[in-house]
């Protein structure tokens, strides 16, 4: 697996070589796929290339906290010169769930409560949230902001 990462690095320099404008990659937690932590090889991938821009397809925010998908976003978009975009799912296989603690009967609660929380991330300086998924928030901001 440790090649492969490489050769995504490699291959997405080449695209952005080549011109292409985007590229996205999947968030999996099982041996048939290689990346697990998607933002980290976006990361590799910003210092490597100028202009491509960098996403994730997707990254499966029912199993993640939001405000560290937040923070890790803010993070790639200020190391890429702005060209990260973060593309939210609940992910079409299941393996996070009980990796990660969930129970995948509160499939559409877990992805509502956070994707309502992302949302005030992105849009309040200061967010006041609370809700059943994870602890609530009171006047806390969240850096780096987006910029």
């Amino acid at each position: 697996m440790d090649q492969v990462l490489r050769d995504v690095v490699e291959e997405a320099a080449w695209a952005d070589e080549l011109g292409i404008d985007f590229i996205g990659l999947g968030e999996h937690h099982r041996p048939d796929f290689a990346i697990s932590a998607p933002e980290i090889v976006l990361a590799a991938i910003a210092g490597r290339t100028k202009r491509i821009h960098l996403g994730t397809a997707v990254t499966v925010l029912s199993t993640d906290d939001p405000v560290r998908v937040f923070e890790r976003f803010s993070t790639l978009n200020a190391v890429s010169n702005g060209r990260a975009e973060v593309i939210l799912g609940r992910g079409s296989f299941t393996e996070s769930y009980p990796l990660f603690g969930y129970d995948l009967q509160d499939y559409d609660q877990l992805f509502e409560e956070k994707l309502d929380l992302f949302a005030k991330l992105i849009r309040e300086e200061r967010v006041t949230w609370s809700g059943q998924t994870r602890t609530g928030l009171v006047d806390q901001a969240v850096y780096p902001t987006l910029g």
